[in-house]
């Protein structure tokens, strides 16, 4: 299986983005989706995660900007990003938590909160 993100950029402070990730199976159909990102110099983080049920669970400070969803029919997992701060530049991945137990990831995309 294959993860596959999107929809990174450059954004203005307050700007929004919203990312998709993509499985080439239909992992996302009963696994969890998970985000993390990485910031340069930082360990990788998690940031925010949908369970199989439609729970939502997110890192403190992104709770009311940030918003996890997921299309089972379609195996895509989405981030919405709003309210943009320069400390969320970073490169953001989706995955399981088996994929991170294992330390699978894909290739991530990049997103830049700059003015």
């Amino acid at each position: 299986v294959q993860l596959v993100e999107s929809g990174g950029g450059l954004v203005q402070p307050g700007g929004s983005l919203r990312l998709s990730c993509a499985a080439s199976g239909s992992i996302f159909r009963v696994n969890d989706a998970v985000w993390y990102r990485q910031a340069p110099g930082k360990k990788r983080e998690w940031v925010a995660g949908i369970d199989i049920g439609g729970n939502t669970y997110y890192k403190e400070s992104v709770k009311g900007r940030f918003t996890v969803s997921r299309d089972s029919a379609r195996n895509t997992a989405y981030l919405q990003m709003s309210s943009l701060k320069p400390d969320d530049t970073a490169v953001y991945y989706c995955n399981t938590p088996a994929r991170v137990q294992s330390d699978y990831w894909g290739q991530g995309t990049q997103v830049t909160v700059s003015s």
